[in-house]
């Protein structure tokens, strides 16, 4: 069976920090562009940020760009989100993600998603 794990979400205070992991089991992920969603309560899902690998390409959008750093570990086949100067509008649900796409536009169209973690819930506080 091929799923993500995630963990380290929580409860933060605004200007806070939170790591968290993402860890691919039954599949590699290598060959993948991997990166992260986040729901919002009464919001769509959106894309966060990417990394592919084939072209060594990472994207941040604009909300989380300068905050928010992702990582790999591919001898763990585990992604990280190091999530910096939290604001109240980051509470969200997080769910990593992979595609058979390169990182980008093609990567944010859900429908291109190949693999979704669970969701883990990220609440920062005033």
């Amino acid at each position: 069976e091929e799923y993500f794990v995630e963990s380290g979400g929580g409860l933060v205070q605004a200007g806070g920090s939170l790591r968290l992991s993402c860890q691919a089991s039954g599949f590699s992920f290598g060959d993948l562009a991997i990166g992260w969603f986040r729901q919002a309560p009464g919001k769509e899902r959106e894309g966060v940020t990417c990394y592919s690998s084939r072209d060594d390409k990472t994207n941040y959008k604009p909300f989380v760009e300068g905050r928010f750093t992702m990582s790999t570990d591919m001898s763990k086949s585990t992604v990280y989100l190091q999530m910096n100067n939290l604001k109240v509008e980051d509470t969200a649900v997080y769910y990593c993600a992979a595609s058979p796409k390169f990182c980008g536009s093609y990567y944010y169209y859900q429908p291109n998603v190949e693999y979704w973690g669970q969701g883990i819930r990220v609440t920062v506080s005033e």
